[in-house]
């Protein structure tokens, strides 16, 4: 897909929109960025954990941009501007229930919620700053699944 028509897409499927909402309520300061992002520095709110993230051609930053900008830093904003074309692949925020359902089969596969997550792995999952972590059997998949849900029945059991 085109670079340029990114953002464009991203205006119009709302995501981008969405992305300035989030950085405006987080108190960021929002500038022009490489790729044809924008980088909002500054996010201090607890979740997502993640040194950068994503929303349309947002990209919000804990703390500051590196100036000028190291290598792995700009690695990291390609990561993060491919994750604005899958935006806009996905007609923008159809994106991030497609994104946590992917972190979730990661996470239920390799204990991480990006090595086997289809969004991660295409944006390059060591620009992002992640390590690939091996698959787990299925059988242990299971077990880590069913384990926590099996605690919880106990314990609303043996509450009465």
């Amino acid at each position: 897909m085109n670079r340029r028509l990114v953002p464009f897409l991203n205006w119009i499927n709302l995501s981008t929109p969405c992305g300035l909402a989030v950085a405006a309520l987080s108190g960021c300061r929002v500038s022009s960025g490489p790729y044809g992002i924008l980088l909002a520095e500054g996010y201090r709110r607890r979740l997502p954990k993640a040194r950068a993230f994503t929303v349309g051609s947002v990209v919000l930053l804990r703390g500051t941009a590196p100036r000028p900008p190291s290598r792995a830093f700009l690695r990291l904003l390609e990561h993060e501007a491919r994750h604005a074309r899958q935006y806009a692949v996905c007609f923008g925020l159809p994106f991030l229930p497609a994104y946590l359902a992917a972190a979730g089969y990661s996470l239920l596969r390799t204990g991480d919620p990006a090595s086997r997550n289809l969004f991660e792995r295409g944006a390059g999952l060591a620009d992002g700053g992640y390590r690939e972590r091996p698959v787990r059997p299925l059988r242990e998949t299971a077990v880590a699944a069913i384990r926590p849900l099996a605690g919880a029945g106990r314990l609303r059991s043996g509450s009465r």
